[in-house]
């Protein structure tokens, strides 16, 4: 395969991808998803599989798309984290019975009590994030 060979190719995956530049906006992105589920139903039963490589491509201008326009909360602290949560869930402190009564969250919201091992692990599986994130 010669360079114009390259190019032609690269062309065509540019013009139907969008591939060649970031991640534009939400429709482009959605595009990106829905390509990568596409070639990650190909690409899963073979780990050598040639596309592989393009699944790499397109997850990594995925995620370069999500940390500019939806990154993750400030994670300095397990009660930020647990605040930022609860707002983009739209929670208050009572529906939270995984950490105790409205009292309890107040006081780890405050910073005046920490999450324990058992609570890290609900709220981790309730939000489907890492343990680590919420916890000291």
């Amino acid at each position: 395969m010669n360079l114009s060979d390259i190019s032609t190719h690269w062309v065509a995956l540019h013009e139907a991808l969008g591939l060649g530049a970031p991640i534009a906006d939400d429709a482009h992105y959605e595009r990106m998803l829905a390509v990568v589920d596409q070639l990650f139903d190909a690409v899963a039963a073979d780990p050598a599989h040639p596309l592989g490589g393009l699944v790499e491509i397109l997850a990594n201008r995925i995620r370069d798309y999500e940390g500019r326009i939806h990154p993750w909360p400030d994670t300095s602290t397990p009660a930020s984290v647990l605040a930022s949560l609860m707002e983009e869930h739209g929670l208050r402190q009572s529906d939270l019975p995984e950490i105790g009564s409205q009292g309890v969250v107040s006081e780890v919201l405050a910073g005046k009590r920490r999450l324990n091992l058992r609570q890290v692990r609900a709220l981790a599986a309730r939000f489907s994030v890492p343990m680590e994130m919420l916890a000291a």
